[in-house]
Order: C-alpha cells, then structure tokens, then sequence
C-alpha cells in the first residue's frame, strides 16, 4: 500500500483505541437489554424464551467481529512511513463515542459488501456500470496497463480490485483509516478463498424479520487478492485527496462512486479532477448527494442541487457523454430488513476535451 498523507499519529492512535473498544460496547450494549428483559413480568420472560436465548447468541458474533477486528489492527502502526509517534498520547484519554462504534460496525458492513459474496449484488449495482463504461472508452487489449485510472474514496478497495485485475494500471486513495486498516488487511494479508467469517448485522437490534437474520455472518474474501495477474499494477493511497493528487494531467481516467458528496465544498473535488485528468480524460461517477458534513456541528459544508453541480461540471470545460437520474443503488444494505433505504443515483460520463484551457485557481485546499 502507498503511503499518503496521513493527518497525525494521535488520529491514528485514536482509531485504534475506537477499534478495540468495539467488543466492550457491544457487550455492554448486549448486557443493557438482557438486564432489561430479566426485570420483565415472568410470564412476559416466559413468552419471550426465544428471545433470551437468541441475546445470548448474539454473543458469538459480538466475540468473532472482535476477533476480526484485531487481525485488522495488528501491525496498523507501522502502515504509514510519513507518521512521527507521538508518546505522550494516552489512548485512555479519549473514549470513543457511540458515532465512533458507528464508524466500526459500518466498516465491519463495508468488508461484507465489498469482499463476500452477500454483497455481489450491491456491487453489480454500483461497480459494474463503472467497469463496462471504462471498457467501452478504453477497449481492453495488450496496452491496457498504458491506461491509468485512480479511484478516489476507494474504501475497501474492491473497485480499483478490480480495475486492476482487468489489466489497467489502477490506484485507490482512501481518507478514512478504518477503512486503510480493513482494505490493509483484505488486500495485503488475506489468502484462499472465504477464510473469514463475520457478522455484519449483530449490532443491529432492529427491524428484524428473524432473529437468523441478525446473526447471519458473510465469509471473505470471495476473491483472492493474491492472485492478482503478476504484471498488474495496482496501489493503495492514503490521504486526502485534495492534497495527494496536484499533479495536473496525469490520469486517463478518473472513477468515483459514493465519493464526490464526501467534500466540504463539491467545487474543489470536480476541480481537482479537471485538473488531473489529461486531455480527452474520462471521469466516470456513480452515486447520490448525501453531503456528508451536512448539519455536523463545527463542520463548513455547501449541499448544492445535482443541477447546480452540473453546472459547475460543465462550467469547468467537462462535456457529458453519458447522463442517468434515478439510479437505484443501496450502500451496505442488509437485504433481509424491515428498513430499506434505496438511493435514486446519478450516473454519468464526463470528458475533459483534447484541446481543454488550463484552469488557474485556488485549488487544492480542504475547506476546514
């Protein structure tokens, strides 16, 4: 995995102390319920028997995510060549908050959808329509690896996975270091086949249909990430994007999914790719506009309509060849819930012209 830009070695630490106090809080949320159910009326218990028996098989996949967990942060410390540790951290100092677990168990979900076969078809919604454009605009063929495609908010890696296994030169670059640690794990220490067992759901204690379904675990990798053809070329950055990627015209092509609306300002992303593609460059992009630092207390944040963000794509020089609203898609979907959310996506293909200006501005910062 490349090294990028990494913030500092406390957020390390502190994903960390996040990561390993995962079992504890999901014990503790366990025991909360179980102490409730015990000050029932008995005949309330009695018709509840299943139940009870059930909160204590939750106990199996609370104690295997754990496991999982701590083979995802062995070693995580030594990740990145760029981080100075700092000694006076005191992990205890911080105590992770339920947002924090949230991040977790999305990242628990998020190997599911991306390495088991219980995500396939979420994948085939969101991967595939990238993977059959990029073949239609850059033919596969011998020369193939000449062709280079970054991926940026890559996550566990299984898209540019598999931009890679096609034969083209692929990178990811991924920000969030739940996500670095569990793509770190999947791609670089995982062999064979579905060696790997988890449950994605455990944590999740309603909208059940049965209580199987809470305890239903995905084994991964469905692919094997070793066995990559020996010529492929394939990386991992870590970093912001804003501030890896300011080297201009130096990508093919650039493919985003669920990505463009994780920005504080939307502007600065279509930006950055404007000015990374090369000439006649290919941005494909698939997804919604959920704007993740919408209404986050201390965050600055613009949630512009898609039409006031195709209007910046093409104030920027981009012509779209390929344009599609309403794009059903979901994101770590338990396909067995009573909750169903469903994203209508846009979907679309955008050109940097041949003969495109350059574009001279104050790119290349985050807003804070």
């Amino acid at each position: 995995m490349d090294n990028g830009k990494i913030s500092c070695s406390n957020n390390l630490q502190k994903i960390l102390g996040d990561l390993s106090s995962v079992r504890t809080h999901s014990l503790m949320r366990l025991a909360r319920t179980e102490k409730y159910l015990s000050t029932l009326p008995k005949l309330h218990q009695n018709l509840l028997a299943s139940y009870k028996k059930h909160l204590v098989n939750l106990r199996v996949g609370i104690e295997q995510n754990a496991d999982i967990i701590k083979l995802i942060s062995a070693d995580v410390s030594t990740m990145f060549e760029n981080i100075q540790h700092d000694s006076n951290f005191v992990k205890a100092n911080t105590i992770p908050t339920a947002h924090d677990m949230e991040k977790v168990q999305m990242t628990i979900k998020a190997i599911s959808r991306d390495w088991s076969a219980d995500g396939e078809k979420e994948r085939e919604l969101c991967y595939q329509p990238i993977l059959d454009e990029l073949a239609r605009w850059f033919p596969l063929s011998e020369n193939s690896s000449d062709v280079e495609v970054l991926v940026p908010g890559a996550g566990l890696g299984r898209l540019a996975y598999e931009i890679a296994k096609r034969g083209y030169t692929c990178q990811g670059n991924e920000f969030s270091l739940f996500m670095l640690f569990a793509s770190n794990f999947v791609l670089n220490k995982c062999q064979g086949l579905n060696h790997y067992r988890l449950f994605p759901w455990v944590h999740t204690y309603t909208n059940n249909v049965k209580d199987e379904d809470q305890m239903r675990p995905s084994f991964f990798p469905d692919a094997d990430p070793s066995e990559l053809p020996p010529n492929a070329r394939f990386s991992m950055a870590a970093g912001d994007f804003l501030e890896i990627y300011t080297e201009k015209e130096t990508w093919n092509c650039v493919a985003t999914c669920f990505f463009v609306d994780c920005a504080h300002n939307i502007v600065s992303f279509i930006e950055t790719i404007w000015n990374i593609l090369k000439p006649g460059g290919i941005w494909i992009n698939l997804g919604p506009l959920l704007y993740h630092f919408a209404d986050i207390p201390g965050e600055k944040s613009i949630e512009p309509s898609y039409t006031a963000v195709r209007e910046a794509i093409t104030g920027f020089g981009f012509t779209f060849e390929k344009e599609e609203l309403g794009v059903k898609t979901t994101y770590c979907q338990n396909p067995s819930s009573m909750l169903q959310y469903e994203y209508n996506s846009v979907f679309f293909v955008c050109r940097k012209p041949v003969d495109a200006p350059v574009v001279n501005s104050m790119a290349f910062h985050t807003i804070r």
